[in-house]
């Protein structure tokens, strides 16, 4: 199947349809079961979830476009928006708030001239406030990708940052 012509020629020519034939096809079978799944494969191709690949998802998989944005919108994993290369995750819970961690976002959003929910001009970094990473000894806790750093203090914050391209 090529790309729907029911999408605007600009959004067409955004996606790599073979990539994505290769993600729902081979990957997964075309399996509507391995909804999930797929968009997993597809946000971590994208590092989101863009609007003409669901569009094409839901033609290739036979789902209506509106049951696929459902599943994208429930699960806060799944991003509609572009992110940034390096997701900063701050934890605000209880332990990680009283040990400085408001402090430490405040220095994250002055070093990276962006707030909570926001990302960068250049791509780089995307930052979100977290309930809770489980890291609650180690407070405050920012998670940058897959990296915990726990005890970070807000002078700590750029030397950190800079470890990530």
């Amino acid at each position: 199947m090529s790309a729907s012509s029911s999408l605007p020629k600009e959004q067409i020519e955004d996606i790599d349809y073979l990539d994505l034939d290769r993600i729902i096809e081979d990957e997964f079978n075309g399996d509507r079961e391995n909804l999930i799944m797929i968009l997993q494969a597809i946000q971590k191709r994208y590092n989101y979830l863009p609007r003409p690949a669901l569009l094409y998802l839901a033609e290739k998989i036979g789902v209506p476009f509106s049951k696929i944005y459902g599943v994208c919108t429930f699960y806060s994993t799944f991003s509609l928006e572009p992110r940034g290369r390096n997701i900063i995750s701050i934890c605000l819970g209880t332990a990680c708030h009283v040990r400085g961690g408001e402090r430490v976002r405040e220095r994250i959003q002055e070093i990276l001239k962006i707030g909570d929910g926001q990302t960068t001009e250049d791509m780089r970094y995307t930052l979100e406030s977290v309930r809770c990473i489980g890291c609650c000894s180690l407070g405050p806790v920012i998670k940058i990708n897959e990296d915990m750093h726990g005890r970070i203090t807000s002078d700590e914050v750029k030397n950190t940052l800079d470890q990530y391209e």
